[in-house]
């Protein structure tokens, strides 16, 4: 846009929002779509600034995949439960320490794959016996070998490829790195990590982009007291409106308008979108004008990963005092995990923590059956496992 002339401040700011609305003040308005962490924050910087700022939000609650749950009597995030990267660099990190929130330090390095330290793992086979750790560190150090050789694939290739499909080219080039037996069965644990972290299957996983995140330093750290109480922080004083489900956003010359379900409107000088990904690619909210044709290409080429949480929560402690307890398999899909809560937080809570298609099958159960499907896999490694008091499937 180009501007002709002299104009003061107030003017600049009111043709940069394309302000032709009555306002009760002299300051823009904005409209922000979604009340999770980037909606909220987007809204913080806003109303600090003087906008005038409204949220609205479909769901009853805020947060988004910020979930903290309280049912067990304490706090227990079913959504994000990390702070990767604990380090001034980190925007939440001051926000951490300014409530006096503790972190859980499950690792000290700056790794794109491990939020965990390996020696804070106790892996089993499906007998339920606990594999050395000597086996688990000498396999880690060949997964990491598998992982440096593709990116010799990735440079020769000029077409992208799942991360799977390179290992498989890896296998027939350097063949001292296959595995067998039991070290075999350790290596699709470490794969099955690697389908969690991404939250995908690997078959799935680019070669060209997974390592290209650019992750902060100071390791990663678990919240303690859930997240919360940060949500909460950064949301104080907003205007905020719940169960406020978006269906139309109308752009203007002048303006935008939002309609939501019920057939209420609201109307500002500009409109920042943050829904999920998910709801982009469900057209429930329509645009007029359109999105721009490589924009509408974007949402469709774009994957979502998923990774789902299934809390059990026991009266006692009745596994190894680790961090991770996994089970190693012949394939990823038949691995998994349980986070160990009791560590961190002092609580007897396992988490287990399914990703990709093995998620998306168990998202089709019930609850009750997700929850009974989680404890098998935990009596596959600890036959007495006693049963749990509480759980949780989300």
């Amino acid at each position: 846009m180009e501007f002709k002339g002299k104009k003061n401040n107030r003017q600049l700011r009111r043709a940069l929002c394309y302000s032709t609305f009555q306002r009760t003040t002299e300051y823009p308005s904005v409209i922000v779509i979604g009340a999770g962490f980037s909606g909220i924050a987007a809204a913080r910087a806003l109303h600090d600034a003087s906008f005038q700022v409204v949220v609205l939000e479909s769901r009853d609650r805020i947060g988004g995949r910020v979930h903290t749950d309280y049912s067990f009597g304490f706090p227990v995030d079913l959504g994000a439960s990390w702070l990767h990267g604990v380090c001034k660099e980190n925007p939440l990190s001051s926000v951490i320490g300014r409530l006096g929130l503790p972190l859980y330090r499950t690792s000290e390095e700056n790794s794109v794959l491990y939020d965990h330290d390996l020696e804070s793992f106790s892996l089993f086979d499906v007998n339920g016996n606990q594999i050395s750790q000597d086996l688990v560190s000498k396999v880690g150090e060949t997964f990491e070998s598998i992982l440096k050789e593709t990116e010799a694939i990735r440079l020769e290739s000029s077409e992208d490829m799942s991360i799977q499909q390179a290992i498989s080219i890896v296998f027939e080039r350097r063949p001292d790195l296959r595995l067998e037996g039991l070290a075999q069965k350790v290596l699709q644990w470490y794969l099955c990590r690697m389908e969690g972290w991404f939250a995908a299957d690997a078959d799935t996983i680019s070669l060209k982009g997974w390592d290209q995140e650019v992750l902060l330093p100071g390791g990663h750290g678990l919240m303690v007291r859930g997240y919360l109480p940060v949500i909460n922080t950064l949301a104080k004083g907003l205007d905020i409106r719940l169960n406020h489900r978006v269906t139309k956003i109308v752009r203007h010359y002048n303006g935008v308008k939002v309609t939501v379900e019920d057939g209420s409107a609201f109307e500002a000088d500009a409109a920042i979108i943050t829904t999920p990904l998910g709801v982009l690619k469900s057209n429930s909210i329509k645009f007029e004008p359109r999105l721009p044709e490589w924009k509408e290409e974007a949402i469709n080429d774009l994957g979502v990963g998923i990774e789902n949480k299934i809390i059990l929560h026991f009266e006692k402690v009745f596994w190894p005092n680790v961090e991770f307890l996994g089970v190693v398999a012949e394939t990823t899909y038949e691995c998994s995990y349980f986070l160990n809560l009791h560590k961190a937080t002092g609580h007897s809570v396992l988490v287990y923590m399914p990703a990709g298609q093995l998620a998306r099958e168990i998202e089709k159960m019930s609850d009750e059956d997700a929850s009974n499907f989680a404890f098998k896999q935990l009596k596959r490694i600890l036959p007495n496992a006693s049963e749990p008091e509480q759980l949780i499937s989300k």
